[in-house]
């Protein structure tokens, strides 16, 4: 693909995505997404903020070793000791970029930085050159650049393309422009700036009117040659342009765009899947291209005009974002290989054998509770499995039960395998899942404020898996815990010890992001 009509796909997940509340995600949560963004062939990972604690810097150091098709970005605020943990980050990379940013809207410079116009130009400067001293990659964003007075955007980032930034991103911080409005900004510019040509142009969309995938295409047609998203349209408030709305978009009306680009799209759904196990945000139904209706028809009209020729009412293939037309696959008699070849064929890949042997046995076990076995229920299992071989547990389920009835006080008897020794507890609650976690604290005597219970069924019919999310805080540290089982009860007492097993380890991010485009 000539580079004139390429389209940059910058992921900015593991960076932007995790500073959703609640969304954390720890160094091997990280690498994992990671992993699934280089087969989605995305061109640039922003796999955090190194400045921000010592566990970011780590997580961003081990997505730099191990993504090698992919470059790899580190974000920092315009200072000396940001670019440098930035630069020693994503040094391991085959291709690195330091990504830096200060605020240029008169309300940040004002009241945020207490800094007047020509402080913030030298603080820029000053950041693009020392970055240039770790890499040769430098990216520069004017923070609400959408707020920010035209004649200072075109002084600052003159200043920066000078100073050796050869990509310039232009955020709607806070999701405030129109995408007419955006696009005539990114035009005026790349006309009105003298050395425009020498950098990529990029956008960086928030969607808090619902217009990030808008402003992001339109930008694209004002001639931006680099998006920046996230999987499932993550990201704190009401989040960032989704990857895989604006993929699609570019792909289905190529006719209105003259770029494209290199996303592997069949890796779409097995990348949001992922994020969404991963982060606990689940998505919603509706959802475009990875909502499980996305590609539903329910209308009688609808489903005959699709029986008689699919383009009535569909515009893209499901199988083009990984959909697959026949989901049912394996059952309790399937093998190892069956089950290794179907999971690879939905974009799951074993790094090592442990991790394939305890995915298979966690398959044969859910295999005899369940007749048929779904690519969902692959996707929940191989999760669970990773996680429990690369995560310390020292707390673990051995025995449940619970008698629930009209009437009477739902109890739970818990016995757990807690540091070596089993432990049992009985105790009463409002319900089921609330005399289990009861029971589970009776335990562990872990005192956490449960801040999100959420569930979602995995697949249809009555045998299906559901899946739990718990969020729980402790010491101002919010952590996520994820179990499933056909059982929801289960589900919901795996989930809980998950989260209580993260929180007695120590989560190793909380979220000490203040500020970020």
């Amino acid at each position: 693909m000539d580079t004139v009509d390429r389209l940059i796909i910058f992921d900015t997940t593991l960076r932007d995505g995790e500073q959703s509340p609640g969304a954390s995600m720890t160094r091997e949560e990280k690498v994992r997404i990671a992993r699934a963004l280089e087969r989605l062939r995305v061109d640039v990972i922003e796999a955090g903020f190194p400045a921000a604690s010592q566990g970011d810097f780590e997580s961003v150091k081990a997505v730099a070793e191990t993504v090698r098709e992919a470059r790899v970005c580190g974000l920092a605020r315009a200072n000396d000791e940001d670019v440098d943990r930035a630069g020693a980050a994503v040094k391991p990379a085959a291709a690195g970029r330091i990504h830096t940013f200060i605020a240029t809207s008169p309300v940040h410079m004002e009241k945020k930085l207490r800094l007047t116009p020509d402080q913030v130009v030298e603080r820029a400067v000053a950041a693009v050159k020392r970055a240039r001293q770790h890499c040769d990659d430098v990216e520069f964003s004017p923070e609400d650049a959408g707020r920010s007075e035209p004649d200072f955007l075109c002084r600052i980032i003159e200043a920066a393309i000078d100073a050796g930034a050869g990509t310039i991103n232009i955020p709607d911080t806070v999701g405030y422009n129109l995408p007419e409005q955006f696009a005539g900004l990114i035009r005026d510019l790349r006309q009105r700036i003298p050395n425009a040509d020498r950098a990529v142009w990029s956008v960086h969309c928030h969607n808090d009117l619902g217009l990030a995938v808008a402003n992001s295409l339109a930008a694209v047609q004002a001639g931006a040659r680099q998006v920046e998203c996230t999987i499932n349209g993550l990201g704190e408030r009401a989040g960032n342009a989704a990857l895989e709305e604006l993929v699609m978009a570019l792909r289905t009306r190529q006719d209105e765009f003259a770029c494209a680009s290199r996303v592997e799209t069949r890796e779409i759904l097995p990348t949001s899947r992922l994020v969404a196990n991963i982060t606990g945000f689940a998505v919603q139904p509706n959802k475009a291209i990875v909502g499980i209706n996305a590609f539903a028809h329910e209308s009688g009209i609808h489903q005959d005009g699709v029986l008689k020729h699919r383009e009535t009412y569909e515009i893209m293939r499901a199988e083009d974002v990984g959909w697959g037309t026949n989901r049912m696959v394996l059952g309790k008699h399937s093998g190892r290989n069956a089950f290794r070849s179907r999971c690879e064929e939905i974009g799951i890949n074993f790094e090592t054998a442990g991790q394939l042997n305890e995915a298979f046995q966690r398959f044969k076990e859910l295999a005899d509770k369940k007749h048929e076995i779904f690519d969902e229920d692959l996707q929940a299992l191989a999760s669970e499995a990773v996680a429990a071989l690369e995560e310390e547990q020292t707390i673990s389920l051995v025995a449940f039960r619970c008698c629930s009835e009209t009437g009477e006080t739902p109890v739970a008897d818990v016995t757990l395998l807690m540091d070596g020794q089993e432990t049992h507890h009985q105790a009463s609650g409002d319900g089921p899942v609330d005399a289990a976690f009861r029971a589970i604290q009776g335990i562990v005597q872990l005192d956490a404020e449960l801040l999100l219970y959420s569930v979602n069924n995995i697949t249809t019919g009555t045998d299906a898996q559901g899946e739990v999310t718990v969020r729980l805080e402790r010491g101002g540290r919010a952590v996520n815990g994820q179990g499933a089982d056909t059982d929801i009860v289960i589900a919901s007492a795996k989930a809980y010890l998950h989260a209580l097993n993260r929180l007695r380890r120590g989560a190793r991010r909380t979220h000490p992001q203040t500020e970020g485009v």
